[in-house]
């Protein structure tokens, strides 16, 4: 359909928490995962990032998460149903701010209970970089940026010493 500009940090939209979707199979809501899947595709050819991405990211304040891992994978109204008491650290970073790197601490795994396109209801156990991802995911639908999860200002480090440093232990290993 469309790539959409991404906002960056800064914009108030970023920290606004979105509304639940009651209406599916809409041409909006098909459009609107369109815009998600063609913007996500056009960030991971260009800089080779992007396994995610949030509505709210691109100005659609509505619970719907596009994430290509494996296959593409949509989540309307996603959320963290349990999580582990155990935690991880992890490399971060975000479409919206992808000039910039750190450490965050997650929970080692975690159920998401979602709807597909169609509204029925489903639910995955996520561990490791999976869980990672669609916590950092359904925090944008929250309002909350990675930001918000490092774990100590001393691991912010620019795009060029990540990949130099960090990246091939990460999740972005090419």
């Amino acid at each position: 359909m469309a790539i959409r500009e991404v906002l960056q940090l800064g914009d108030p939209r970023l920290r606004e928490a979105c509304r639940p979707l009651v209406e599916f199979n809409s041409e909006q809501i098909e459009s609107t995962i369109a815009d998600l899947q063609d913007t996500l595709a056009h960030w991971h050819e260009t800089t080779t990032y992007g396994r995610g991405i949030a509505a709210p990211q691109i100005g659609v304040m509505e619970r719907i998460i596009f994430m290509n891992v494996d296959k593409p994978w949509v989540l309307i109204n996603p959320e963290i149903v349990e999580r582990s008491t155990e935690t991880m650290v992890v490399w971060d970073a975000c479409l919206s701010f992808l000039c910039i790197f750190f450490q965050v601490r997650r929970n080692e795994w975690i159920r998401v209970r979602y709807q597909d396109m169609t509204g029925n209801t489903h639910e995955i156990m996520a561990q490791g970089e999976l869980s990672e991802l669609l916590q950092h995911e359904i925090d944008h639908l929250d309002g909350i940026l990675a930001l918000d999860r490092m774990t100590d200002i001393k691991t912010l480090c620019t795009r060029e010493e990540f990949e130099k440093r960090h990246r091939h232990n990460s999740p972005y290993a090419v």
